[in-house]
């Protein structure tokens, strides 16, 4: 990774609570264009002991939907307003643009400030310093867990608030709408459910969502860039509910898009859609690679093999770990009340990735586009259950779902 002497600022302002330096802004204030004096905190828990008192100054102001009526306004002056480039996996900010060899048109733009969770919701162990302390050494990484009744209720629970979240950002979509616009709707969406966007501060990840544009695989972090006609973009929403976790995504058309990208995106959907036809007991996981990896090739089209679909539930990440490309070596076969993600990445050239330095962002190593769809999965008695299926609800956005 470049750019790694590169001088990281700090914003100057002060924590409404204690007075100590503040990255953090209340999202309602955000919302409502409030100051951002009294609005900034240094941490979840000073936001925490101050929502009592501090939600008074949200009564008089008016609401507005975040981002809506003037697409960028927000972003309109952001060497004043404390927007940076993201460094370090999102521990480190910076006023300049990293050096990187970059592989497609695509650059980073800044980010804003991490958006604050209101001290009622229920929070994942992660959401206060970054780091996950129950899921990389449960036993769950090794087995996979058969979840019963009343997990499974929570998850379908889960991962409907997920679907509605998702749709929710899908509407928004449009030339000139800023991916840190789409982070805001996921992240408010998210709350008002009583949910909490895993996410946020996963491992240090800064925003609500991912979202990943063009040669982006994956991981894309939602920043000042507007979103240009003729641009596809996969957004990718997990939520937190209940103690459980749900997950899916999909890659949409901004504006007129050309016929290449549209076929990569009706293919990458028929990759999860014939990959879940499969899903049943006693087939075995390796499987799914070989019914994904075949359709993407007889179309032209490349599997990522760096990152895979994952076991999901109490945990965010754990066992099965489900590759999407052909002769993998994925251990195991399906059983009725096991849940899991499969999430294809297919790209328009070859395979191979690239890590940009902000350490999340993966990107076509040939700068090629690149569109993801995912679902959580139930293994069912007698075959599958689409946790995140879509709803009748759910914007008409996929042309060849109209056929």
């Amino acid at each position: 990774m470049a750019c790694g002497s590169d001088a990281v600022e700090t914003t100057t302002l002060s924590c409404a609570k204690c007075g100590k330096p503040a990255d953090l802004q209340c999202p309602k204030c955000v919302q409502l264009k409030l100051p951002r004096e009294g609005a900034a905190f240094c941490s979840q828990d000073c936001f925490k002991e101050s929502w009592s008192s501090h939600k008074s100054v949200h009564v008089k102001a008016k609401v507005s939907p975040p981002g809506l009526e003037n697409p960028g306004e927000q972003n309109s002056d952001l060497s004043t307003d404390g927007w940076l480039y993201c460094l370090r996996k999102g521990q480190a900010r910076s006023p300049k643009i990293p050096h990187f060899d970059w592989t497609g048109s695509l650059r980073p733009y800044p980010i804003s400030n991490m958006r604050l969770v209101p001290a009622h919701i229920d929070q994942p162990d992660w959401a206060h310093d970054g780091i996950p302390k129950t899921e990389p050494n449960s036993d769950l990484q090794h087995r996979v867990e058969i979840k019963n009744p009343d997990q499974i209720e929570k998850m379908r629970e889960t991962c409907r608030i997920g679907r509605e979240v998702l749709d929710a950002a899908a509407r928004i979509i449009r030339p000139g709408i800023t991916t840190d616009e789409i982070d805001a709707v996921v992240h408010e969406a998210t709350i008002a459910a009583g949910g909490y966007p895993s996410p946020l501060n996963y491992h240090f990840f800064p925003k609500s969502c991912c979202t990943s544009v063009n040669e982006v695989i994956c991981h894309g972090i939602p920043d000042a860039r507007k979103l240009e006609d003729g641009d596809i973009v996969n957004v990718d929403v997990t939520v937190y509910y209940k103690g459980v976790h749900g997950d899916l995504n999909e890659t949409y058309f901004v504006g007129n898009v050309d016929e290449a990208s549209q076929r990569l995106v009706q293919c990458t959907y028929e990759c999860l859609e014939k990959s879940i036809a499969i899903v049943k007991p006693g087939v075995r996981f390796r499987e799914i690679g070989e019914i994904i990896s075949r359709h993407a090739s007889m179309s032209g089209f490349s599997v990522v093999k760096s990152y895979c679909g994952h076991g999901i539930g109490e945990l965010f990440h754990c066992a099965p770990n489900i590759p999407h490309y052909a002769r993998n070596k994925a251990v195991g076969v399906m059983k009725a009340g096991q849940t899991f993600t499969i999430e294809p990445m297919i790209n328009s050239g070859v395979w191979r990735d690239r890590m940009w330095p902000d350490g999340w962002t993966s990107v076509t190593a040939d700068g090629k586009r690149s569109a993801q769809f995912e679902h959580t999965l139930l293994v069912t008695d007698t075959g599958v259950e689409v946790l995140t299926a879509r709803l009748p609800s759910s914007p008409n956005v996929f042309p060849w779902l109209n056929s």
